[in-house]
């Protein structure tokens, strides 16, 4: 059997050399659809399951798909306070897949990524998940750098200057059309840039459909390919942009999680996230335009492996509109 992007028999045969016994049968598998960059896909040998990750097929960004930055911050995370799945191994042989990847333990749970699941959840179980979410990235802010062994995983000094300098080069990577406005959005970025001196492991790309929830209560926080060290405001922004913009549903018309009943509002998950890492949250305007600008990056990208044929499986096509009403919002947020 074979998907794009895993082939199973070169697989299977490279875990009974690192992993004798591991595997009881031949390997089988598919898609596990909602992430737009790095593909993920459950394997299982009929008795067995398990979760494997690896970078998109085509267009590969600089440093934007590093299987040994995730694999290495969920290995160090596993056991504290925020919630990760068990990784089970590494592999940076190209020969194998074609390109690195790792596998983790399949952890059971629904990722929220259609507002009508929040809509079902009803307002006290999607009040209580969300407030929950918003302490845990309070917790990943706090959690003790060189205690989990990640000194080193990052450079924190000077991290939002080069964070303006690293996206722009992925846009320029990117670049399939004219999107009006977003060269102008990252240079008013750029001529007004925090110091960011507090250093906390960051997410990177920290939002409610990035956890899978069971039983109403956030099982394991997934995505880390954007993991760093550098200033948690960052990881606060972006939470609340994903939090406003509206989502695809199969249901109705794109809505903004906020708009669903029981929603905590934007100043709701602010107050709670200060109150439990003690943070001042007074300057978030700079902080909150980088975010739209860094996700209308993202969207370009992925809107670029679209058009050329490189994307696996479905949702991808109105990526691109996506784009330009994140690029107003920075703006709007600057202004």
């Amino acid at each position: 059997m074979t998907l794009p992007g895993l082939e199973f028999a070169p697989l299977r045969a490279h875990l009974e050399r690192t992993r004798p016994g591991m595997t009881a049968g031949e390997l089988t598998g598919r898609v596990l659809g909602g992430g737009k960059s790095n593909l993920t896909y459950l394997v299982t040998d009929g008795t067995s399951r398990w979760v494997l990750r690896r970078p998109p097929l085509w267009h590969v960004l600089d440093t934007a798909h590093d299987m040994r930055r995730e694999y290495t911050v969920m290995r160090a995370l596993h056991g504290s306070p925020v919630p990760v799945p068990a990784m089970v191994l590494l592999c940076e042989d190209p020969t194998v897949l074609g390109e690195p990847f790792y596998l983790m333990e399949y952890v059971p749970g629904t990722a929220l990524r259609d507002p009508a699941l929040l809509d079902d959840l009803g307002p006290d179980r999607l009040r209580a998940l969300v407030l929950e979410t918003v302490e845990l990235l309070a917790r990943l802010h706090a959690v003790d750098i060189a205690e989990v062994g990640l000194t080193g995983f990052g450079r924190p000094v000077g991290f939002n200057q080069r964070q303006v300098t690293r996206w722009r080069r992925q846009l320029d990577d990117s670049r399939s059309r004219e999107v009006p406005g977003i060269d102008e959005l990252h240079r008013r970025l750029a001529v007004a840039v925090p110091d960011g001196r507090d250093a906390t492991v960051l997410h990177g790309d920290f939002r409610l459909d990035n956890v899978l929830v069971h039983r109403d209560r956030v099982r394991v926080v997934l995505d880390w390919e954007m993991s760093t060290l550098g200033d948690p405001l960052a990881d606060v922004a972006l939470m609340l942009l994903y939090a406003e913009r509206p989502v695809v549903s199969d249901s109705g018309p794109p809505r903004p999680p906020v708009s669903v009943p029981g929603h905590p509002t934007v100043e709701r998950m602010l107050a709670h996230y200060a109150s439990v890492s003690g943070r001042d949250l007074s300057n978030l305007a700079w902080y909150r335009a980088f975010a739209a600008f860094k996700l209308a990056v993202i969207l370009e990208g992925v809107h670029y492996r679209h058009l050329h044929g490189q994307t696996v499986g479905p949702g991808f096509d109105h990526v691109g509109a996506q784009v330009r009403p994140l690029v107003e919002r920075g703006l709007a947020l600057l202004a």
